[in-house]
């Protein structure tokens, strides 16, 4: 049967000094100090006269390219924060920050890229927030022809983090949301069992005998998506965002501990998946 994916939050980009696109990236000023190290950056974007250069040159941002007009779009641009709020509020957008202030929206997105000496991001949802809320995502989990993904796996690595999709689908969905939460057990089922079905993996998604032993064990009040940070590991330094998580005690892959309390333990029992896999034999 044909099923219909579902990220269980927003699908966006982070906007930030350090990622590959930030809402003055096209601005002249801006591409004088663009490949600098990112100190160098900031020390820059806090000289008076360099501030006023960008802030000036936005009101030239309808000549830009269009997926910088795009992210210039302030009316859904959000400050990302730490912890991460990806289900922010249509007033918590910079457009209405600057609405309820006597600075421009592009001023708001300056001074906020600077916050955290120059490693804040803002983001921009592009699918999955037409609304400025996540109610209609809530309607796809529970649909019976959804299944869970979406996460993009590496194309993008300067400007989206889809790491944090499993955990937020457990933190949001099953434990913090004010309205709409789902029970933890069936959010589980969603991520494991269900998925597992709908790619042909019968050997794994469920804890039973003859079962592939992979487990996570979590300590619920504790499981947090941590804000994402740019890491300089690629090829001749490249970069790439990473989100880490709090509240694993243990992943479980093969029936061997992987992770304990976050860090490796330098076992690597997992394989090459070939196609689906049957079903062990009672």
């Amino acid at each position: 049967p044909i099923k219909a994916q579902v990220a269980p939050r927003p699908i966006g980009v982070l906007l930030g000094l350090q990622g590959t696109i930030n809402p003055f990236i096209t601005h002249k000023a801006f591409q004088e100090i663009k490949d600098k190290p990112l100190a160098d950056k900031v020390k820059a974007m806090r000289d008076p006269a360099f501030r006023a250069r960008i802030l000036e040159e936005s009101a030239e941002r309808e000549k830009a390219h269009p997926l910088a007009r795009g992210i210039m779009a302030f009316d859904r641009m959000f400050p990302l924060g730490d912890p991460p709020n990806y289900e922010p509020p249509k007033e918590s957008s910079i457009a209405a920050m600057a609405a309820r202030s006597n600075r421009t929206a592009p001023e708001i997105a300056y001074d906020l890229l600077l916050e955290d000496e120059g490693r804040a991001f803002l983001f921009s949802p592009f699918a999955n927030y037409a609304n400025f809320n996540l109610d209609h995502i809530g309607e796809m989990i529970a649909h019976k022809d959804c299944v869970m993904g979406l996460g993009d796996g590496g194309a993008h690595v300067g400007i989206i983090s889809d790491a944090s999709f499993i955990t937020y689908l457990i933190t949001h969905w099953g434990r913090d949301r004010a309205k709409g939460k789902f029970e933890i057990p069936f959010l589980v089922k969603r991520q494991t069992a269900d998925t597992a079905r709908a790619v042909g993996l019968n050997d794994r998604g469920i804890v039973a005998p003859g079962m592939k032993a992979d487990l996570n064990i979590i300590d619920i009040d504790k499981l947090a998506v941590e804000a994402p940070t740019m890491a300089y590991d690629l090829p001749a330094g490249g970069k790439r965002l990473l989100q880490g998580a709090k509240g694993y005690d243990a992943t479980i892959v093969s029936g061997q501990v992987i992770y304990r309390n976050g860090k490796h333990t330098g076992a690597l029992p997992g394989k090459l998946v070939r196609g689906p896999q049957p079903a062990p034999v009672a």
